[in-house]
């Protein structure tokens, strides 16, 4: 009779948008996400690896394996880039390949560099509005395997971007992670932003809060004298002496558009 622990540890790694890791089963030790030790007598490594794939279908509704297209959205200043970043290092940690991309015109750290308000930074390549997305990634694959596809930025994809991405997903079986705003400092959505939201396998908000504590959900764009900002060009880009993060109700309020 063989004892086989199954560890369930916290982590990160390939089937999950966050970075959850792959089951790694041996015997003796299995590491899987959530710290709990199970002890299984008999059943040996098969049963220990369907315990595993389980507990991924049920938490996180993915099957190993399966390409999707995943969208992780926010208002500004959420941390959406550093998750990004920190979901592709875990992937190169454990040997596996990323392609990052980001928007051409975001140069607040640098040209073709993807960067976080916590100071970590990483080199990437660039799309803009005419770059086929579909095309730009076959030809990477075509140098080398590719465990995922990361896009800083979404919501400066076109429509038809987003759609490049889908078959990228569909054709190519490559999971890709976009990351990106929801809507712009006038409640709108991005044309990006409404097409991976509807077309995203699965999407994930990440959440900062207003300063009254409450979950912001909506931006306002401030001029350099902190008045806020009702009209201009949906893309300018900026950071916190720009844009600030609210609720719906204190952004109803700022914008002149709260019941008195």
């Amino acid at each position: 009779m063989r004892l086989v622990f199954v560890s369930f540890q916290s982590g990160s790694g390939p089937f999950d948008p966050r970075g959850f890791p792959q089951a790694s089963i041996r015997p003796g030790l299995c590491v899987w996400p959530v710290t709990w030790w199970i002890a299984v007598l008999g059943g040996g490594l098969a049963l220990c690896r369907r315990l595993a794939l389980l507990s991924l279908r049920t938490a996180w509704g993915i099957k190993p394996g399966m390409a999707k297209l995943y969208f992780q959205y926010s208002t500004m200043n959420a941390g959406k880039s550093t998750l990004l970043l920190q979901a592709a290092h875990n992937y190169n940690e454990r040997g596996m390949e990323t392609y990052l991309l980001t928007a051409s015109f975001d140069d607040r750290v640098g040209a073709g560099q993807i960067g976080s308000r916590i100071g970590l930074a990483r080199e990437a390549e660039v799309f803009n509005s005419t770059t086929d997305l579909f095309a730009k990634i076959r030809e990477r694959l075509d140098i080398g395997k590719v465990a995922c596809i990361f896009i800083d930025e979404a919501q400066f994809l076109t429509r038809d971007q987003v759609w490049q991405l889908a078959r990228v997903v569909d054709d190519l079986k490559v999971p890709v992670m976009a990351y990106g705003l929801r809507v712009d400092f006038r409640g709108e959505l991005f044309p990006g932003s409404a097409a991976l939201l509807a077309l995203a396998d699965e999407m994930r908000e990440v959440r900062t809060i207003c300063h009254c504590g409450k979950k912001a959900t909506m931006v306002v764009r401030q001029d350099d004298q902190g008045n806020v900002l009702t009209d201009g060009a949906q893309v300018q880009i900026g950071g916190n002496e720009t844009y600030v993060s609210l609720c719906r109700r204190h952004w109803r309020e700022a914008v002149g558009d709260f019941p008195k």
